[in-house]
């Protein structure tokens, strides 16, 4: 069974406005790969350098289909979106299973 696949971003938005867009254009792809928000910038304690930022994980079925998702050409239109609106720290990252 494959083991699920995670985004993690740490994300400074520079233009709010733009952002928006960002948000509205990666809800497509989103949801074509089935990915399920699990931290979307709550409330939370931050130090140091992530202080500011705004924190979201978003869960995947699968490593794979959280790589798939990022390099599909829907999301690649999205992220320059997100490029022109912040700056951010991310990460597709494999799921631990015991």
């Amino acid at each position: 069974m494959a083991k699920k696949g995670y985004w993690i971003a740490h994300v400074q938005i520079t233009n709010p406005e733009r952002y928006k867009d960002y948000i509205a254009a990666n809800a497509a792809p989103l949801k074509k790969y089935g990915a399920r928000f699990l931290v979307r910038n709550g409330e939370c304690r931050e130090e140091g350098q992530l202080a500011g930022r705004r924190h979201v994980v978003i869960e995947f079925d699968s490593y794979a289909t959280a790589k798939a998702c990022h390099d599909s050409p829907e999301y690649q239109a999205a992220a320059k979106i997100r490029d022109e609106a912040s700056t951010a720290d991310f990460l597709i990252i494999e799921g631990y299973e015991d």
